[in-house]
């Protein structure tokens, strides 16, 4: 998968350092960059695809294995990238 933006810093919250297998969250983070919000609705989805377009913030939803879910955020400027659980934000 080839890149769509750029995550500039990316970072973690210490919940989902703590919940989440980092093998799974490197994948998260591939798809994110290259376009796969994971399992955001429709309407988040259209959402990112304006964002990216008119550089606004990006938020993927993914899973992981243990069905912990969590987000990645790319903020508009495209200076970080966060990975959190959704209880975190």
């Amino acid at each position: 998968m080839s890149k769509k933006f750029s995550a500039g810093q990316t970072v973690m919250t210490r919940g989902a350092e703590a919940a989440l297998p980092r093998q799974e969250i490197l994948v998260a983070l591939g798809r994110h960059l290259a376009g796969d919000w994971g399992n955001a609705c429709s309407e988040d989805v259209a959402q990112n695809e304006w964002a990216l377009l008119n550089q606004a913030r990006l938020i993927s939803n993914f899973e992981a294995s243990d069905g912990t879910a969590f987000w990645i955020i790319t903020e508009a400027d495209r200076s970080s990238t966060t990975v959190l659980l959704p209880e975190e934000y």
